[in-house]
C-alpha cells in the first residue's frame, strides 16, 4: 500500500521552506494534475449501479490545490479539489491538520478507492488502480503548488447563481420550523463564494477556487464515461476561458485562412493511417494542455449539497410524463419510475454542460468583479471524533442524547430523483417488509438498542455493527476548520442537507464572534467544504430525519447527527476564536489497507483478428455527401484497440484531433475537450476491442483539414508485464462554413 509513502511526501511538498520567496504576507502556490484513473471494466462511484462500468471517457478528471502561507516562517495550509466522488481515509495519508481534500462529487468517476465494505460492494472491493490515480494526483498537484509558491493576494467575492440546482427532497425541508423557513428565499442554497488568487509581483491571477452546492447527477446511473460532471465541465469551461482570453497561445481560437479548393481536394486524398507502435510519452506529446505550461487553475469545489439536484426540470414518471408522488418520489408506488430531468433533457451530457455553463458564467464574473481582499491570519484545527457514541447536550445540560452506530434505512435502497434505486422501496419508508428483514438478519440482525436509536428510521443494514471481512461503514471521522483571514471553511466528511448546512454555518460563525476578541465579525464568511477527508454519507437535520426520505435514511448516525456535528464544530470553533492549543484527542481511523479484498480480474490481454493491427481504423470518417463538415455536426471513426486498463495515460489522451497546418499535424482537441469523446467497447467471448472516436465540431472551429487520432496499449496475452503502445489514425476531412 502506498499510503504510508504518500503521506510523506506530501508531508515535505507542503511544509518544505526551500526555494520560497520571503517578504510579503502571504505566500499562494497552485497545481493541477490527471486523476482520470482506469477508463474501462471499474464499476463508478456513486450510483452503486452493479452495471456502471467504466467504458471510456467524456473528458478527463483532475486534482487541483491550492497552498496558502504566511510568509515563509508563518503557518500554512492546503487545499486540494477532486474531480472524485469524495475523499477517503486511509491510515496517515489524510493526517494533516492544515491539509483538506475534498470531492467534487461526480458520480461519473471510477470506484474502489474506499476502505469500507458497504462502498466498495459493487467495485468488486478494492481497485488498486482507482486509489494510486487519486493518490498520486494528490502528491503531485500539491507538489505543483508548493513549487508555484509566489508572493500573492486573494480576493473574495459573492454572488447567486441561477437556476443551477433545486431541492430533490422539498416535502422533507417542509418539516423544519416555518420560522426558520421565513429567513431564507429558497429551499436550496443559491451563493458561491469564490476566491481570486493573484500574483503580487505581476498583478497576474493564477488561479481561482469557488464552492457551490449542487449534485454531481448531471450523469446519469447508465453513463459510462468518465467525466467530472458538471462542475469539471464548469472547471474546464473556465480554465479555457482564461488562457484565451488571457492572450495565451491557443490553437482553437487562432484565425486561419478560408478552406480553398485544394485543401479540399487534399482532405480527400489523406488515408486512414494504420496501427503504428509508439513509446508510452506519444500520447502526451499530443494534449493541447499540459500541467507543465499550468499557468492558472480553476476548481469548482463542493458545499453543503445533501438535497440539492442539479436535474432542474424537476422529477416526472417516466411512463406517464406526470409529476412523481411529492412525498414518495414514486410512481404508482414503484420509485424507479420516478426520475429527474436536467436541462438538456433527455440529453444528459448536454445538461452537464448547461449546468456546468451556469457555474462557470457566474463564477467568471465574480472573478472578474472580485476586490474585497483577504488579510489576516492563516489557521487550522482538525480532530477525530468517534461519532456513533457522541453525548449531545441539547440545551443547558438537562437534555443529553446520543448518537447511534451507523445504520441504514430503507429509504437509502429506494435512491433519489438523480438515481432511483431497487424495486420495491420508496423514500418516506418507515417500514422493512418480511422478506427483506430476513435477508437483512442473515447479514447482522441490529441490536435493540440500535433500532431504538434509529428510530423512526427502520435499520435495513446495520453497518455500524458490521465487521467482517472488515468495517462495512466508518465509526471515526474527521471534522475540519480552516481558516485564511476573514474566510472560514468547514471540511465536513458528508453530504449536509440545504438547512442542516445553514445552521452548522451559523453555530460555527456565532462561537467565533463570540470568543474572537473581535478578531471575527458579521463579515466573516463561513463555508462548507462538501465530501471532505472521509465519506460518511448524509446529514440531514432533526425534523428532516423523521420523513426518511433517502438522504435521512443515509444519515448514519441516527436523529441527532447533525446536532453533534454542531456541538464538536463549536469545540473546534472556540479553540480557534481563543487561541488555544488544537485539539487532540489520541483517536485516528483504522488502516484497513492490509485487509482490504479485491476481487476485479487484472486485465487479461488484448488481441485483433487475423491481419488487423492495434489502431487500424475499422470504420473511418464518413463525410457528409456535400463533401465537408459543419460546426454542430459530428465526425466519428473506430480503431481496433485494447484494454484502456493496460495504461492509463495519465496526463496523456486517448483521443486527438489534429489539423493540418502547414504540412503539418497539429493536435488542437483532446480528450480533456468537452467536445470529444472516447468509447471504448469490449467484443463478447473475445480478447478484442474496439474504441469509437466522436468529435463534436464546434461552431467556432476553424475552416480546415483535420483527422481523428487514438492512442492506446495493449496486453500480451498471459503477461501480466508486458505492454506495448500504439495508434492510428482517420483519413483526413474537411470542416468549412
Amino acid at each position: 500500500m502506498k499510503s504510508k509513502h504518500y503521506y510523506w511526501l506530501i508531508v515535505c511538498s507542503v511544509w518544505a521552506l526551500s526555494n520560497v520567496v520571503d517578504g510579503e504576507d502571504y505566500l499562494i502556490g497552485l497545481g493541477s494534475y490527471d486523476m482520470t484513473g482506469p477508463a474501462s471494466n471499474v464499476n463508478m462511484m456513486g450510483y452503486a449501479n452493479m452495471g456502471q462500468d467504466t467504458s471510456g471517457v467524456h473528458f478527463r478528471l483532475r486534482a487541483r490545490a491550492f497552498i496558502v502561507a504566511e510568509g515563509v516562517q508563518g503557518p500554512r495550509l492546503a487545499f486540494v479539489n477532486l474531480d472524485a466522488g469524495m475523499a477517503s481515509q486511509y491510515g496517515d495519508l489524510y493526517r494533516e491538520n492544515n491539509l483538506a481534500i475534498s470531492g467534487t462529487h461526480t458520480h461519473a468517476g471510477p470506484g474502489g478507492y474506499l476502505q469500507y465494505v458497504v462502498y466498495s460492494i459493487t467495485s468488486l472491493g478494492f481497485v488498486h488502480q482507482s486509489f494510486d490515480a487519486i493518490v498520486d494526483a494528490i502528491e503531485q498537484c500539491i507538489v505543483q503548488a508548493h513549487n508555484n509558491l509566489k508572493p500573492g493576494s486573494i480576493f473574495i467575492n459573492k454572488g447567486e447563481v441561477a437556476n443551477a440546482g433545486i431541492n430533490r427532497s422539498p416535502s422533507a425541508y417542509l418539516l423544519n420550523p416555518p420560522q426558520e423557513r421565513s429567513r431564507y428565499a429558497n429551499n436550496v442554497d443559491k451563493e458561491m463564494t469564490l476566491l481570486k488568487f493573484v500574483d503580487r509581483d505581476t498583478g497576474k491571477s493564477v488561479g481561482s477556487f469557488n464552492w457551490f452546492a449542487t449534485h454531481g447527477t448531471s450523469m446519469s446511473k447508465n453513463n459510462k464515461l468518465i467525466s467530472g460532471d458538471n462542475k469539471g465541465a464548469a472547471a474546464r469551461l473556465f480554465e479555457d476561458w482564461f488562457r484565451s482570453s488571457n492572450g495565451t497561445a491557443n490553437t482553437k481560437t487562432h484565425s486561419r485562412s478560408p478552406t480553398t479548393p485544394s485543401m479540399v481536394a487534399k482532405a480527400g486524398r489523406i488515408k486512414a493511417t494504420g496501427g503504428q507502435t509508439c513509446d508510452k510519452s506519444t500520447s502526451r506529446q499530443f494534449k493541447v494542455r499540459s500541467t507543465s505550461a499550468t499557468h492558472f487553475v480553476g476548481a469548482f469545489c463542493q458545499s453543503n449539497v445533501g438535497d440539492v439536484s442539479p436535474n432542474v426540470l424537476g422529477a416526472f414518471c417516466i411512463d406517464s410524463g406526470k409529476p412523481c408522488n411529492f412525498n414518495r418520489s414514486s410512481c404508482h408506488g414503484d420509485d424507479r419510475l420516478c426520475v429527474g430531468r436536467g436541462p438538456g433533457y433527455p440529453d444528459e451530457i448536454l445538461s452537464t454542460k448547461i449546468i456546468g455553463e451556469r457555474q462557470y458564467i457566474r463564477a467568471v464574473d465574480l472573478f472578474n468583479t472580485a476586490r474585497d481582499e483577504i488579510n489576516g491570519r492563516i489557521d487550522y484545527r482538525h480532530v477525530y471524533i468517534n461519532f456513533t457514541n457522541i453525548e449531545v447536550d441539547l440545551g443547558g445540560g438537562d437534555q443529553t442524547v446520543k448518537t447511534c452506530p451507523a445504520a441504514l434505512g430503507p429509504g437509502f435502497a429506494a435512491g433519489t430523483t438523480d438515481g432511483p434505486g431497487a424495486f420495491g422501496f420508496q423514500q418516506g419508508d418507515t417500514k422493512i417488509n418480511e422478506f427483506w428483514k430476513r435477508v437483512r438478519d442473515l447479514l447482522k440482525k441490529p441490536s435493540k438498542s440500535q433500532e431504538a436509536c434509529q428510530l423512526p428510521k427502520p435499520v435495513l443494514l446495520d453497518t455500524g455493527e458490521m465487521f467482517e471481512p472488515y468495517a462495512w461503514a466508518p465509526a471515526i471521522l474527521p471534522i475540519q476548520i480552516l481558516r485564511i483571514g476573514k474566510l472560514v471553511l468547514l471540511s465536513v466528511p458528508g453530504e449536509f442537507t440545504t438547512m442542516a448546512g445553514r445552521r452548522l454555518r451559523e453555530a460555527v460563525k456565532e462561537t467565533l464572534i463570540a470568543n474572537g476578541n473581535r478578531e471575527f465579525d458579521d463579515d466573516t464568511h463561513v463555508v462548507i467544504a462538501g465530501l471532505s477527508n472521509t465519506y460518511s454519507q448524509y446529514i440531514t437535520t432533526f425534523e428532516e430525519y423523521q420523513q426518511q426520505r433517502y438522504e435521512a435514511a443515509s444519515t448514519l448516525y441516527g436523529p441527532h447527527t447533525l446536532s453533534a456535528y454542531i456541538q464538536e464544530f463549536k469545540k473546534l470553533a472556540t479553540s480557534m476564536a481563543k487561541g488555544e492549543k488544537p485539539i487532540n484527542n489520541g483517536l485516528s481511523p483504522p488502516d484497513l489497507s492490509s485487509h482490504l479484498i479485491s476481487l476485479l480480474s487484472p486485465p487479461s490481454g488484448d488481441t485483433t483478428p487475423p491481419g488487423v493491427k492495434f489502431g487500424d481504423v475499422k470504420t473511418d470518417v464518413a463525410v457528409p455527401s456535400r463533401g465537408w463538415f459543419r460546426g454542430g455536426e459530428k465526425a466519428s471513426a473506430t480503431f481496433w484497440s485494447a484494454a484502456p486498463r493496460n495504461d492509463l495515460l495519465t496526463e496523456g489522451t486517448f483521443a486527438s484531433v489534429e489539423m493540418l497546418m502547414e504540412d503539418r499535424w497539429m493536435p488542437v482537441y483532446d480528450d480533456d475537450d468537452l467536445c470529444l469523446f472516447f468509447k471504448w467497447t469490449a467484443l463478447n467471448a473475445s480478447l478484442s476491442s474496439y474504441a469509437r472516436i466522436e468529435w463534436e465540431i464546434p461552431e467556432e472551429a476553424v475552416p480546415g483539414v483535420y483527422r481523428l487520432r487514438h492512442f492506446g496499449a495493449w496486453m500480451i496475452p498471459r503477461s501480466t508485464n508486458v505492454v506495448k503502445y500504439f495508434t492510428g489514425t482517420s483519413g483526413g476531412f474537411e470542416v468549412s462554413q
